[in-house]
């Protein structure tokens, strides 16, 4: 494999010229009544990204700044990503599910200098959380905010022609892109280097807070690269991104896949089964990237028989696929190509992939080989000794070009994940068969995995914990035919107090992302315990497959 040395924004400028007039983004919506309509060609977008990249140096952001970006999929998603590459700074993605409690924690740790959001999605308002936290800045300069509760954060931008106080909106920081020096610019720029950190992604463990994953330029965009050759990406492709941006689904498997192909990334704001029916045909999509529970949705859309496709290949990836779904995209959807990726976000993210000339039992039952420059290992987990035997389970590790830089100023945690030979440990369990194909059968975590969505038990129990009626708490996962995993709670009350599940549960949801709401809440007197005192989790899924009557669910789960 011959690696990519260029930064992210190198890498653009580099495409545009080699396809200038190929449509390099499309995005069309409506956002409060007005419709908004944008299409560009490689040429185009790299000129705005250019503009994009001054008017964030006039606001005085600099090389290794950290820059959140909050906001469902748009184009100044991918403006704010590509500006603050191409002067060195740090993209922070911020999940667009958060709420206060998660929000404010990731723009802390993350030390962000700058926030970037639109408006806010569904229930949630984005700007009204803001002002939560920094109640302040209502009153303050908006090109030099002082917040007590994020000491880092210098700029607010919002996505929106609407002007709040304390914060720009997009078009006003437009207008300072010509007020750069443009000496001191270029001076910036040729300094940059293609192993810096360009993005933190935050994950998180089964202990312990969320962790900001820190991915270079050289880490995601060789990443992407690979993902789109295993895709056979040309720039006669079009990809629909209805995964979200925040993700490295949707930026490195789609967005950088484009980037380095010279492919279409055409944007869905958030995926809605008929809105992005309709965007497949009509922007005649060949690519299409989804976790297993949106092809599901949009196979069993009673509109669906009426649109027609000329789908290619795409990414089914996530959590584990179902084999009678994975048929259907292949034979009703016409992804004939269709593909299966394996990793984390820790890898860049990707580890192992099928490709489209692959036989179609190895696309449905493997997560396919490991990626070009990507050395995949089987390990044994009470010996750490490597197991070379086909079919033998161990922990899956991975070493290559794409494991992280490490987590933000997280040492102790980021060498508990890579070890001293720069093995990345996943925490997942696997195995190989005889020709070089992984498996994946399971977790040494007790992450949950909710369509797609990682969900990690400890920071759920941290927070019921605050409610004054729990004693004690353990979250597990059970299982569901339709997310793959549920969340359930299991709680001691404390001595005297009556707890009414339905209060847990709006507890969690007017606190947290609503995904992270337990959907099962159940009282007990206490948890089973092993010798040494430590709670068998898995004792409490298994009573709960047997008392929910989950067990057909936890079979599907299991093939």
């Amino acid at each position: 494999m011959e690696f990519i040395e260029r930064t992210l924004g190198q890498q653009l400028d580099y495409i545009a010229n080699r396809f200038p007039d190929v449509e390099a983004v499309v995005f069309e919506d409506t956002v409060g009544g007005e419709e908004i309509i944008y299409r560009r060609t490689y040429a185009e977008f790299a000129a705005d990204c250019e503009r994009a990249a001054r008017a964030l140096y006039a606001l005085g952001i600099r090389p290794g700044d950290h820059i959140a970006i909050w906001s469902t999929n748009c184009p100044q998603w991918l403006l704010t990503l590509f500006g603050a590459a191409k002067i060195g700074a740090v993209t922070v993605t911020v999940n667009t599910a958060y709420k206060i409690h998660e929000a404010e924690y990731l723009f802390r740790q993350s030390d962000s200098k700058m926030i970037v959001c639109c408006d806010g999605y569904k229930d949630v308002s984005y700007i009204d959380i803001i002002y939560q936290l920094c109640p302040e800045i209502k009153t303050q300069d908006k090109s030099s905010l002082d917040c007590r509760a994020l000491p880092m954060l210098r700029t607010v931008v919002t996505l929106t022609k609407d002007t709040y106080p304390g914060m720009y909106n997009w078009n006003e920081i437009l207008a300072l892109a010509d007020t750069v020096d443009e000496a001191e610019y270029q001076a910036t720029v040729a300094n940059l280097n293609c192993h810096d950190v360009v993005n933190i992604q935050y994950t998180s463990g089964t202990t312990g807070f969320p962790k900001g994953v820190m991915l270079t330029h050289y880490n995601i965009l060789n990443n992407g690269n690979s993902i789109g050759d295993c895709l056979k990406l040309t720039e006669k492709d079009r990809l629909c991104i209805s995964v979200p941006l925040f993700h490295c689904f949707g930026l490195v498997l789609a967005t950088l896949a484009c980037v380095t192909h010279g492919s279409t990334m055409v944007l869905v704001p958030y995926f809605s089964p008929l809105k992005v029916l309709k965007t497949l045909e009509s922007e005649r999509c060949t690519v299409y990237h989804g976790v297993p529970t949106m092809f599901i949705a949009l196979l069993e859309h009673p509109e669906f028989k009426n649109f027609k496709f000329c789908l290619r290949t795409g990414i089914m990836a996530g959590s584990p696929c179902p084999i009678k779904t994975m048929r259907e995209v292949i034979d009703v959807m016409g992804m004939r190509e269709v593909t299966i990726t394996y990793g984390q976000t820790e890898a860049s993210p990707g580890c192992t992939m099928t490709v489209t000339d692959d036989p179609i039992e190895k696309r449905v039952n493997t997560v396919g080989r490991p990626l070009p420059g990507v050395e995949v290992k089987i390990v044994d987990t009470s010996t750490g000794e490597e197991i070379t035997e086909p079919g033998k389970i161990g922990e899956i590790c991975a070493r290559g070009y794409n494991v992280m830089r490490g987590y933000y100023k997280m040492p102790e945690a980021t060498a508990q994940a890579i070890d001293k030979d720069g093995w990345l440990h996943t925490g997942d369990l696997g195995c190989r068969d005889e020709d070089g194909y992984y498996k994946i059968t399971g977790r040494i975590k007790d992450m949950i995995i909710r369509g797609g969505e990682n969900i990690y038990p400890k920071e759920i129990e941290d927070f019921i914990h605050t409610h004054p009626k729990v004693k004690d708490v353990q979250v597990i996962g059970v299982p569901s035919k339709i997310y793959g995993e549920e969340i359930m709670a299991c709680i001691i009350p404390k001595e005297g107090a009556i707890i009414d599940p339905e209060e847990i549960k709006e507890y969690v949801r007017s606190h947290m992302a609503k995904h992270k709401t337990p959907s099962y809440v159940k009282i007990v007197d206490s948890f089973p315990m092993n010798a040494s005192g430590k709670v068998q989790k898995y004792k409490l899924r298994e009573a709960a497959i047997e008392e929910l009557g989950l067990g057909e669910a936890a079979a599907i789960e299991t093939a």
